[in-house]
């Protein structure tokens, strides 16, 4: 499981965050996500650690926690949901009519 890591400022490296979360235990990876477009931070980023544990005392420290001047969301990330269900099945249900 990961965690997702929310609010950040548009200045935070992966750097910043593995400091940050090496406080409460090992971190095994960093994702912070940039824009297509732009290559700016989205603002938001996702830490694996190696134990349930380790997440959630990070978890319980960080969230709502004030750092490089923003109030921290930080939570247990939800499954990444499948694209491909967006708008529905139309195409299905309307074949199987006809």
């Amino acid at each position: 499981m990961s965690i997702y890591v929310g609010n950040l400022s548009y200045e935070v490296t992966q750097e910043d965050l593995n400091a940050a979360f090496t406080q409460y235990g090992s971190v095994k990876r960093v994702q912070l996500p940039t824009d297509r477009e732009t290559g700016r931070v989205r603002g938001f980023a996702f830490v694996e650690m190696d134990t349930d544990t380790e997440e959630t005392a990070a978890i319980d420290a960080l969230d709502g926690a004030e750092w490089m001047g923003r109030n921290l969301k930080v939570n247990k990330a939800k499954p990444r949901e499948d694209r491909s269900s967006f708008g529905g099945n139309r195409r299905g249900n309307f074949s199987s009519r006809y």
